[in-house]
């Protein structure tokens, strides 16, 4: 069985912002949420965000989102399980302006 390797690229390891309410109130507390590679860890999720950003970063949580089951006509199906990582920003760091404009 092969393994996945992980991308060179830190753009590659964050896929994409989380946008939901949640995600957007934690921004006030320099906390921003996103997606991420699944085989990723969270030294590389570090090193990606201050390269990427610009910033300094102070800890980074992780968690494993289950695909949900969904009913469909032919049965069931299931979307993608996530990893979400959930990035704090040292006090001294500059805001990350992801929604344009937001903080």
């Amino acid at each position: 069985m092969a393994t996945a390797t992980i991308p060179a690229d830190p753009r590659d390891i964050l896929l994409a912002p989380v946008i939901s309410e949640k995600a957007y109130g934690l921004i006030e507390e320099n906390t921003y949420t996103f997606v991420v590679h699944p085989e990723a860890n969270k030294t590389q999720i570090k090193i990606a965000v201050e390269k990427v950003f610009g910033v300094k970063v102070d800890s980074v949580n992780t968690l494993n989102r289950q695909g949900k089951r969904k009913r469909t006509r032919a049965g069931y199906g299931q979307r993608k399980s996530t990893k979400r990582a959930i990035v704090t920003l040292s006090a001294d760091s500059k805001p990350i302006d992801i929604f344009g404009g937001a903080s």
